[in-house]
């Protein structure tokens, strides 16, 4: 006895090699010049804001870098802003308001920590360089590679701290409000522009 094949529901399953929706991801993940820059003054100031809490709490602004810190927090938010936003509108691209929330929550972390990290991690080879070798010597290369890692393990002692306790909330109300603007239907199929 033979059985009827059932029809499939849902989606017709498309090739491996279709990128359409890769063309459309990129399209979604193109950001205005004035949402870039509004959005990176508004979460620079907002990690400036959480970074002088910090310091407050801590130890009252008893420091010599106190603007210092809060300008390399400023710039570090503020240039990771376009490319998180970019990352977020990428990977929440036609998924429901929940990842839209987990992918904000994940690029605006990622991306603001890396970039404030490596902005330190520059300016600190910046201050050593003068006890470096020559350049583009074996020992040059040696010393730079571990200024560049003591850096980037000193910023992740000290620096993260900077991003309590405020940081935190200032990062779920940007996401909420990230997932909330977030349409889950994806918009029709366009072609790419750069």
């Amino acid at each position: 006895m033979k059985t009827p094949l059932k029809k499939h529901k849902g989606p017709k399953p498309r090739p491996a090699n279709d990128n359409s929706n890769l063309r459309d991801r990129l399209g979604a993940a193109r950001i205005g010049w004035r949402e870039s820059l509004t959005g990176a003054l508004g979460w620079g100031a907002a990690m400036a804001l959480s970074a002088q809490a910090s310091l407050w709490l801590s130890n009252a602004a008893i420091t010599t870098h106190y603007w210092s810190l809060t300008a390399l927090i400023f710039a570090g938010a503020a240039l990771a802003w376009p490319p998180s936003l970019a990352a977020f509108r990428f990977l929440s691209f036609g998924r429901p308001r929940q990842t839209a929330f987990a992918a904000a929550f994940l690029c605006l972390t990622v991306l603001t920590i890396g970039i404030t990290a490596t902005l330190f991690a520059f300016i600190f080879r910046q201050f050593y360089a003068q006890w470096h070798g020559d350049p583009f010597t074996k020992l040059w290369v040696i010393q730079l590679v571990f200024t560049v890692a003591s850096a980037l393990y000193q910023f992740a002692v000290m620096g993260l701290r900077l991003y309590l306790p405020l940081g935190i909330g200032f990062l779920l109300i940007a996401s909420l409000l990230l997932a909330r603007q977030h349409d889950p239907q994806k918009p029709a199929k366009t072609p790419f522009l750069p």
